[in-house]
């Protein structure tokens, strides 16, 4: 009625099949011994490929029995044909298992090919990326220079269509104070100010907080009520017990005030 569980599955556990030592009676040729150079993982467990090799090993032994003895010189004649018609069909066979294995090498050359294609064509995507980009950039530098310039021109020429006649103004120093937006308020950059070289100027030095004797004497003037502070604790506005709930009559009542207002 009780089971186990383990944190390994059974395949973590399993070992390669046992193969025991083994004796051959003498005079006996058991068809087991011509797959001894199986092994798991290496033939094992067999495959079609593997049948078809014991079937033309098992053909093979059959054709031996089959052979002529050496006898006489017409049993000989009769036996080399039959041995080169039997190397011929091994020799086709072989070209045969060649050209297969050239195609499947042909097939994993074609998947190389595909792939490093696909990775220069990434890789060429990536330049043409990066190429662009930096086109981009340089054409939005220029950009913002033709702008900055079309600016400069135009100030330059409003400020020459101000005084067509090129004729010499004296600075009227009322007209820029009673306007605020002038240079005497907001003096431009490209003039040569800079306002924020000057911010200390609006940095507030006071006596009673930058000494230790003015925060000494700040201390003094104030009244007891600021640096002795008083809290007293706050009355509960419902009847509580002992524990600290609220009984239900208070609770009751609070309800009531609610649904009131």
């Amino acid at each position: 009625t009780l089971g186990t569980q383990t944190d390994y599955r059974d395949g973590e556990a399993q070992t390669d099949p046992c193969s025991p030592e083994y004796v051959v009676p003498s005079g006996s040729v058991p068809e087991l011994l011509t797959l001894a150079t199986l092994t798991w993982g290496r033939g094992l467990p067999a495959g079609l490929v593997e049948v078809e090799m014991i079937e033309r090993a098992r053909e093979k032994r059959a054709w031996e029995a089959t052979l002529p003895a050496m006898d006489n010189a017409s049993q000989i004649t009769k036996r080399r044909k039959m041995m080169e018609d039997m190397e011929r069909k091994e020799w086709a066979f072989r070209e045969q298992e060649i050209e297969k294995l050239q195609e499947v090498r042909l097939e994993v050359l074609k998947k190389m090919l595909r792939r490093r294609e696909e990775n220069q064509n990434e890789l060429n995507a990536k330049r043409l990326d990066d190429h662009w980009r930096n086109h981009q950039k340089v054409k939005e530098e220029k950009i913002k220079k033709i702008k900055h310039d079309c600016a400069l021109m135009l100030r330059k020429l409003i400020a020459k269509g101000n005084n067509v006649m090129g004729k010499l103004e004296r600075r009227d120093i009322i007209t820029e104070y009673t306007d605020f937006a002038s240079r005497t308020y907001a003096p431009l950059s490209r003039t040569g100010y800079f306002p924020d070289n000057r911010s200390e100027r609006y940095v507030v030095k006071n006596l009673y907080l930058n000494t230790f004797a003015g925060l000494c004497e700040l201390e003094a003037s104030l009244p007891d009520s600021v640096t002795q502070v008083k809290i007293e604790a706050p009355k509960p506005k419902y009847t509580t017990t002992k524990t600290g709930f609220i009984k239900r009559s208070a609770k009751l009542e609070m309800e009531l005030a609610q649904v009131h207002q």
